[in-house]
This record gives structure tokens, C-alpha cells and sequence, in this order.
């Protein structure tokens, strides 16, 4: 029998959720482990170490909801944190994040957190055991293994009901030899489904999969050849219908596959901490940049409150955004530009009343440097990190801008993930 592993005083979570542990050696992260708590942990090397016993529990820790939490999925984190805990600990995130940039006594509002089961969108890892069975899921915590999902209670109900049908046609499906992936989106018009297999797609596959489509009510099942996303050009296999998604009151019908706001709730509140932090003063002829548009989450909302100029670097969602807004007469232009190798110039950014920006992960580096040197007074920034906000934020800081509002937006319920909308103005 070997020796019982240490005790360890947790004094704080880490940024990906871990319980972090002071050590004469350096931090250790115990992934389960809360602030306050006193754990038993095996050191399992590079800071990291697993959670073998509680001996103190903190009055925050809860039973988490879901079986497959007690698992090992990777897809929550801290089901077995008291909700309210983790509200404040995402708001104290964005108060760190300005601190940092330079903003100190920043305006930061209580977190919005979305509900349960809410989210539309998922990303799923698929995984053919020996038998021909074929596992649908989320990847266990820091594993290849993928959990297969029999419940779970992030992702909308409906997605959750179409998995048993889903599974059985891979099982069916040769296109499927080991291992690939099934972007699922929930759209007004129903389930939209980018099936990604490790082989070729072939004829007897295609009838398998229009008659799946036929079968569920699926509007539209596309494919490409790969085992991760962005792999492969997808191409439209089935299709029983028109594909359609409501943003600001506008219909888009969004290539396979698209980027959606994960949720509903999460989207509006985005939405809502947006239009908040527009200048008063804008009129019905002002000028709105919106940098990385997508498919045009914020640019409808934002075409109500000025004529927008949509900027997007992804060819099929400027196409989706551009002929929905023609198709509705809003007042907007998409155009398609790089804004990572091609940033708006001072020059270029004079006409704009208001820059909204919602940069991917890595934030907007090259963008912000050049709307710090320009003539802007106003800007809007919507972050899914805060690391990024926190970089971007100290070159608007050096320029003389200050936080006018901030939201935190729990669109990640039981995740470290946090989204947050910060005004700026000069």
C-alpha cells in the first residue's frame, strides 16, 4: 500500500478553474479542489496533481447535477461550486483583468449568468470502439478518451434527444472508420449538423445520411473529410430544407458549421451590454465600425442605432451577412478583410462615430494599436478572455481612454470561460 498522499491548502482558483495549492515548489493545480479546502493530492508533475481526498470541505462545494462531471468530462469544470461563488469569481476575473490594464476603479456590473441547458452549440468529438460502437462526446479532462454523453445539462434538450438517433446512423456509416467530429448547431429552422469523418464519404453514406435528415427533420447535414474542426471543405450531403437563424430580428441562413453566440440568453445580454455602451449621442446617420462580424450578431442590433459597416475575414459568413442584410434592407455593408494582417488605419477609422469589436480568443492586438493612434473616442469590446482584454486594454489605457461600463456574461455555466462587454471613451 503506498504512502498517503500530502495535504494541501487551497488558497485560490486558477484561471482554468483548478484549486491552486501554494508550494515551496511553485503553485500546484488541483483540478476539483476549491478555495478554503483542505485536499489530499497526488503531484503528478508540471504544477499539476490529483485530487484524492477532501479533509476540509468548503461550505461553497455542492453535488454537481451531472453524472458525467463525476466522470471526468472535460466539458465543465466546476459543477461542484456553489453558483453564486462562481458568479463573484468571474466579476473579480474582469475587475483583475482592468486592474491590470490600468483601470482600477472600473465600473464592473454583477455577472449575467445564463441558464442551464441553454446552449445551441456544440462541439462533439466522435470515437468507433472495436466493436463498432461509436461514442459521442466530450473529451475526458486532459484525455484523448471521449465520454459518451448520456445526459447533459448545458446543452439544449433537443440536442441532447437527437444523440441515441445520431450514434446508431455512425455505427451505420463507413465514412467513420476511427475517429472524427460533429459540429451541431440549434438554429430557428432546427439542428444543423458538419459530420466530420476520417474517410471518404461514398454513395451508400449519402443515402445514409439523407435518410437521417429525412427521418429527424434535419434541414441540412454537410461533410468533410478530417478529424478536426477546420479540416477538410465541407460540402452539403443532405439537405430537406432552408436553413434559418433570427439575429436582431433578421434572417441569416449561416454556412455549415458557422460560430454562434453559445446561447440565446448569452447572445441577448451581449447584445444588450452593447447597445448600453453606444454613445448617447448617436443618430439615425452615425457611422458604426463593427469589427469581426461574423455572421452579424451585433451588426443587426447595431443597425438600429446607426448605418453599420460589418467587417468579417471569413469568405462564407461576409456572403451569409451581406444577402441577409440586402434581402432585409438594413443598414449595412458587409465587407470581407483581414484584420489581423489588414487593421483599420487611423485614416480609415476617421468617419466612425463608434468602433465595436469582438475579436476571436487572441484578442485584437494589431486592431487596437491602430485604434489607439487614431481619432475614435468611442469603442465598445466584447472579450471571451480575459488575458487578451487585459493586453488590449492597457494600449487603450495609454491613450488616454477610460472604462466607462463593464459586463461580465457567464455564457459557460460550470466553465472558467468568461465573456465580458467593456465601453471605452476619450
Amino acid at each position: 500500500m503506498g504512502a498517503e498522499a500530502p495535504a494541501y491548502r487551497i488558497t485560490r482558483l486558477g484561471s482554468a478553474g483548478d484549486g491552486v495549492a501554494e508550494t515551496p515548489d511553485g503553485p500546484l493545480h488541483i483540478p476539483r479542489a476549491l478555495p478554503g479546502e483542505v485536499v489530499r493530492a497526488r503531484p503528478a508533475g508540471r504544477g499539476q496533481a490529483v485530487l484524492e481526498a477532501i479533509e476540509a470541505a468548503s461550505p461553497d462545494r455542492v453535488a454537481p447535477p451531472c453524472r458525467h462531471f463525476l466522470e471526468g468530462c472535460g466539458g465543465c469544470t466546476l459543477q461542484h461550486w456553489d453558483l453564486a461563488a462562481q458568479s463573484a469569481w468571474k466579476r473579480t476575473r474582469l475587475v483583475e483583468a482592468l486592474a491590470r490594464a490600468g483601470f482600477p476603479d472600473a465600473p464592473v456590473a454583477e455577472t449575467i449568468v445564463t441558464p442551464p441547458n441553454s446552449r445551441r452549440r456544440a462541439d462533439l468529438a466522435l470515437r468507433r470502439a472495436h466493436g463498432g460502437a461509436v461514442a459521442i462526446g466530450f473529451h475526458a479532462r486532459g484525455a484523448a478518451t471521449v465520454l459518451d454523453l448520456a445526459e447533459c445539462h448545458v446543452l439544449r434538450p433537443e440536442l441532447v434527444a437527437l444523440l441515441p438517433a445520431l450514434r446508431a446512423l455512425l455505427k451505420r456509416l463507413p465514412a467513420l472508420s476511427r475517429e472524427g467530429s460533429a459540429v451541431v448547431n440549434l438554429l430557428d429552422s432546427g439542428p444543423d449538423i458538419l459530420l466530420r469523418t476520417d474517410k471518404p464519404l461514398d454513395a451508400a453514406g449519402r443515402r445514409l445520411l439523407a435518410a437521417f435528415a429525412q427521418q429527424m427533420a434535419i434541414p441540412r447535414i454537410a461533410w468533410a473529410q478530417g478529424t478536426r474542426p477546420g479540416d477538410g471543405l465541407h460540402e452539403t450531403a443532405a439537405q430537406t430544407g432552408p436553413v434559418r437563424l433570427l439575429l436582431g430580428g433578421v434572417e441569416v441562413a449561416p454556412p455549415p458549421g458557422a460560430f454562434l453566440q453559445a446561447s440565446r440568453e448569452g447572445e441577448a445580454a451581449i447584445a444588450a451590454a452593447v447597445l448600453a455602451g453606444l454613445p448617447a449621442k448617436l443618430s439615425g446617420r452615425s457611422r458604426i465600425l463593427d469589427l469581426y462580424a461574423g455572421l452579424g450578431t451585433l451588426s443587426f442590433p447595431l443597425a438600429t442605432r446607426g448605418r453599420v459597416t460589418a467587417v468579417e475575414g471569413d469568405a462564407e459568413a461576409v456572403a451569409a451577412l451581406a444577402a441577409a442584410a440586402g434581402k432585409a434592407g438594413a443598414r449595412l455593408a458587409a465587407v470581407r478583410r483581414d484584420l489581423a494582417r489588414q487593421p483599420f488605419l487611423p485614416a480609415e477609422l476617421r468617419p466612425f462615430a463608434v468602433v465595436v469589436l469582438d475579436p476571436p480568443y487572441g484578442g485584437a492586438p494589431e486592431q487596437v494599436a491602430q485604434l489607439a493612434r487614431s481619432d475614435v473616442r468611442h469603442l465598445v469590446y466584447v472579450s471571451c478572455n480575459p488575458v487578451a482584454l487585459a493586453r488590449d486594454a492597457e494600449t487603450l489605457h495609454a491613450a488616454g481612454f477610460a472604462v466607462t461600463a463593464a459586463t461580465p456574461v457567464d455564457q459557460f455555466r460550470w466553465s472558467a470561460h468568461l465573456e465580458s462587454v467593456v465601453a471605452f471613451a476619450r
